[in-house]
């Protein structure tokens, strides 16, 4: 062809397949049952199972143990106790005195970059800190002011 005119185009070849036409006589390979093999309730017009039914055997849904309860409204938050932060400082992997998410992920404190921080008290803390995360329990405000430090809520969460 000189030119491919809109027109002319056409679907590459093998690209497309020729549609199985059921229930169209004998000679069509598709006849008689139509595919759909002999008796049974798949082969009964208005069959219609549910995806997870499994022929009578108890479905896996109700076969599973249920237990624990977890809210629609939950968000993930990485909690980051005092005595890491301090433990952090000891070991010498702090450079300076500001503590943020970005820090506590290349410190290796935390996982995630993209999740919420909350520091927890747990622990004590002798090192100050200026230390800015998503959440703060009040022990944890309190040790980092108790040693001369700040403590910074970036962004608010549900909580």
């Amino acid at each position: 062809m000189a030119k491919d005119i809109l027109s002319n185009l056409t679907p590459a070849k093998g690209s497309r397949r020729k549609t199985k036409r059921i229930g169209r006589g004998q000679g069509s390979g598709h006849g008689k049952t139509s595919t759909k093999g002999h008796k049974g309730a798949k082969s009964r017009s208005g069959h219609k199972f549910k995806l997870w039914f499994e022929g009578g055997q108890m479905p896996l849904s109700r076969r599973v143990p249920k237990y624990g309860f977890r809210s629609r409204n939950h968000e993930e938050v990485q909690a980051v106790n005092v005595e890491n932060l301090e433990r952090v400082v000891t070991e010498k992997r702090l450079s300076g005195a500001v503590v943020n998410p970005e820090v506590m992920y290349a410190v290796g404190l935390i996982s995630k970059k993209h999740v919420p921080v909350k520091i927890l008290g747990n622990g004590n803390l002798k090192s100050k800190l200026e230390v800015s995360a998503h959440a703060f329990s009040k022990s944890a405000v309190t040790k980092i002011e108790a040693a001369g430090g700040k403590a910074t809520v970036l962004g608010q969460t549900k909580s």
